[in-house]
């Protein structure tokens, strides 16, 4: 097949080779800057999507501007400027579609998709985020994570693999979440629990508390009530769970790890990317 990879970070970057590690051609677009493998540059756009099997976009795919994700490129370009190139009924992929995404693939007479609504690739991604949470809890934290006390604020699928992770390298560990269904996984699972809408009071003794709530948490009251020294790691995407400004103010120690897939283990990322978009071009093949 022909494959065209439009933008992105090391994780396209690694797609790319994996691809053609496959025996598939690839043309990639904006990512000058970075270094890939057995790969066709192409130096237009239009060049590196008119043969394309399927057009791959990056994960996020654009910004609330609608300028897709060119980290490691000069080449500012925009959604439309993509779509206004794609030819009727060319499949693209894209990751964290929004609607003026799919408005224009409609305008275009696009067959588009989204991998990361993908329950495969947000299984793997969370997998890796929880890694990658272990990793920065270790470096930024002067104790060993046996013994620790850290608190995981929400139990969806980075929840999940992270208290799991923690508990079985020793910390002691404490869920807030917020269903019933949780409490029951939780205790069945010998963490210990709060509710995450009741922390107030709650939150002193622990060594790290790590949000994965895309939603204001821990503002300026909750961020007093922490012990000195404790970390705070936000996991959550945009607008977050920690008022950081806040946090600055008190002298906490925030960190906000964004796209942490991308940033530890960009070929692993890459490789559950590749895999998802296999999987829906095979599903495409039967509808």
């Amino acid at each position: 097949m022909n494959f065209a990879v439009i933008g992105g970070d090391m994780r396209q970057a690694k797609l790319a080779e994996l691809l053609t590690e496959d025996g598939h051609r690839v043309n990639v677009f904006a990512v000058d800057k970075l270094k890939v493998e057995k790969v066709i540059r192409r130096e237009k756009l239009s060049e590196a999507i008119a043969d394309a099997d399927c057009v791959i976009l990056p994960l996020p795919a654009t910004s609330s501007e609608g300028v897709i994700n060119t980290p490691f490129s000069g080449t500012k370009l925009t959604a439309r400027q993509v779509f206004s190139e794609v030819l009727p009924g060319q499949t693209v992929c894209a990751g964290r579609v929004d609607a003026g995404l799919r408005e224009l693939a409609a305008q275009a007479g696009a067959k588009l998709y989204d991998y990361f609504a993908r329950e495969e690739l947000n299984v793997a991604n969370a997998a890796s985020t929880a890694e990658g949470a272990v990793q920065i809890i270790m470096e930024e934290t002067p104790k060993t994570l046996s013994g620790a006390k850290c608190l995981v604020i929400g139990y969806g699928r980075i929840g999940k693999f992270l208290a799991h992770k923690l508990w079985a390298m020793g910390a002691k560990v404490t869920v807030a979440a917020r269903k019933y269904s949780d409490f029951a996984w939780i205790t069945a699972l010998g963490y210990e629990r709060e509710h995450s809408e009741k922390l107030d009071g709650k939150l002193s003794g622990y060594d790290a508390v790590i949000n994965t709530v895309p939603a204001r948490i821990l503002d300026e009251s909750r961020l007093k009530q922490l012990s000195k020294g404790c970390l705070c790691l936000d996991l959550a995407s945009k607008p977050g769970g920690i008022d950081f400004q806040a946090a600055s103010r008190l002298g906490v120690h925030a960190v906000w790890a964004l796209s942490l897939p991308g940033e530890v283990a960009p070929e692993s990322a890459g490789l559950c990317i590749r895999d998802t978009i296999y999987n829906i071009l095979l599903e495409k093949e039967v509808e």
